[in-house]
């Protein structure tokens, strides 16, 4: 699989916003005594306003690390015993430094005031796109479907979630400024359960610190950061940690949907049926198909197409007539764009990055993978599919001068240390994952539906949001609207789950003026759910 799932950077220059901020302290120095713990925890706090609704929100900012321990740590026992040859073997010697960015509204109580945790995914990505591109203080501008250029600009963000939520934007092992040590540290740290093990950890310790255990407390996860927080669900519940709701942007919780590489997985064909609608607004938008048509009922159409026919002759395999290939292929043109022979040797399943390379391919263009509106030259016009992402190279350099320069200079961290805005550790991440009643891992691709459905069992009360954007082939919105719909859950608590979708791909905040929409929705999610009257 080459699929990258999301994370962001973040840039800021904070001339003429509305975030003034005071430097009060200095991070601890990294380096450790011998025997003694490989990291020691950070923090530096300051202040600033920000305006949101014609609303002023003063708050307090912390820039700063906790360290977290692997999966089987005990933390009765001192790290200088974890290294004795008498320690517990199968724990890995290793120890993370995670970093985050909070920011506590000023006066509010810890008691009633919700609290969020924000991440993005990749793996590998640290939370620089929601904090500098949705909901920080200040965000990244950029223009919409276009390459930004230096000098780039950071404005106040008056659609930040202070006014209903504290926030705190973490970063996973080995990202941003989070560190990892010690010789067992890629065992430790880069896997499904290692992952969700080190944030939950991390939300736990955080509460302890900051005196936040009895706040509403909410998740807010995109791309990969989406199935961390599914599995956090019920990772929390076992620390004795409910949560009030959780918000899923641009959702994989069952890596089994991906549409990656048909003909080295034959036999599984469910990717390619809950893939189409997205292609098929991919072509609505480039005007490759749909003409005359609304989004809304062209991909209604889709859908009901994609999970009949479609499905149907996808089954058939080597079975299916010559005479209904024939006519499922231009069904497919009619939807996709793409010319009937190209999709017969396509074998009628469509890779993403085949959509990406071939649907512009008459004018060396190729599309997004995050979101498909935005296009590109081809790189390779004799690939077979996409080898860039246009949306990418588009915002990222952006958004990552914006996080280094607000980071370093208004929060006052950083200083002698590299942030890492993207950790390869796609190829080598350990993908197993033990669900809830299985006795061991699975050598399977992930899905922690089964974790979500047994902390909704067990916490009614915690509600779910899911959201997305159509043009996104990465995270398609059908196959997330799928897999939530075969959730293991009573009819009562099918209840517990919203959705929302939009036109834009991936990272909705992305288009400006679909920021605004998401984040009421997200606000409005928190206020009907938070317990306070």
């Amino acid at each position: 699989m080459r699929r990258i799932l999301l994370a962001a950077s973040v840039a800021i220059s904070l001339a003429g916003c509305a975030a003034a901020q005071s430097k009060e302290a200095r991070p601890a120095a990294d380096k450790p005594a011998p025997d003694a713990p490989m990291f020691e925890p950070t923090e530096i706090e300051s202040h600033g306003s920000v305006t949101v609704g014609g609303v002023a929100i003063p708050y307090r900012a912390i820039a700063g690390t906790l360290v977290v321990h692997p999966i089987g740590w005990n933390d009765t026992v001192p790290i200088e015993r974890k290294r004795d040859k008498d320690a517990v073997e199968d724990v890995p010697n290793s120890e993370a430094s995670m970093f985050y960015t909070a920011y506590f509204k000023e006066g509010a109580s810890a008691e009633t005031r919700p609290i969020t945790f924000l991440f993005n995914g990749g793996p590998g990505s640290p939370t620089l796109w929601l904090h500098m591109g949705a909901y920080g203080p200040v965000r990244v501008e950029t223009p919409d479907r276009e390459h930004g250029s230096a000098p780039y600009r950071t404005v106040a963000n008056d659609q930040s979630l202070l006014d209903v939520s504290d926030l705190v934007f973490v970063d996973a092992p080995g990202t941003g400024f989070s560190r990892v040590a010690g010789k067992d540290k890629d065992k430790a740290w880069f896997g499904v359960d290692q992952d969700i093990h080190a944030f939950t950890i991390f939300v736990r310790d955080f509460l302890s610190k900051y005196g936040r255990w009895k706040s509403p407390k909410y998740l807010y996860g995109e791309s990969y950061g989406t199935m961390r927080a599914a599995g956090m669900t019920l990772a929390l519940q076992n620390q004795d940690i409910d949560l009030n709701g959780v918000i899923l942007l641009s959702d994989i919780l069952n890596w089994d949907l991906l549409p990656d590489d048909p003909q080295i997985n034959p036999g599984v064909d469910l990717p390619y049926v809950v893939t189409l609608p997205t292609y098929a607004a991919t072509a609505w938008y480039h005007k490759r198909a749909g003409a005359g048509r609304d989004l809304s009922s062209w991909l209604a159409e889709t859908e009901a197409f994609a999970t009949t026919e479609y499905a149907l002759a996808l089954m058939k395999g080597n079975d299916l007539p010559d005479a209904e290939r024939q006519a499922i292929a231009m069904r497919l043109h009619s939807y996709t764009g793409l010319s009937v022979e190209y999709l017969l040797k396509t074998n009628l399943r469509i890779e993403y990055g085949a959509l990406q390379k071939e649907l512009l391919a008459d004018k060396g263009l190729t599309t997004g993978t995050l979101d498909t509106r935005f296009t590109g030259a081809t790189l390779d016009p004799l690939s077979k599919v996409a080898s860039n992402d246009p949306q990418s190279s588009a915002i990222a350099a952006a958004y990552i001068a914006g996080l280094n320069d607000y980071v370093r200079g208004t929060l006052g961290y950083g200083a002698g240390r590299h942030y890492e805005a993207g950790l390869d550790v796609y190829s080598s991440w350990d993908y197993r994952h033990r669900p809830p009643g299985a006795d061991r891992a699975l050598i399977a691709l992930p899905n922690v539906l089964p974790d979500l459905a047994v902390a909704m069992k067990q916490n009614p009360k915690m509600k779910l949001l899911v959201t997305g954007g159509y043009y996104d082939v990465s995270t398609p919105y059908f196959a997330g609207r799928y897999e939530l719909r075969h959730l293991p859950v009573p009819k009562d608590l099918q209840a517990n789950i919203a959705y929302k979708y939009y036109a834009a791909g991936h990272m909705v905040y992305v288009k400006p003026e679909l920021l605004a929409e998401m984040r009421n929705d997200a606000a409005d999610f928190i206020r009907r759910t938070d317990g306070i009257d």
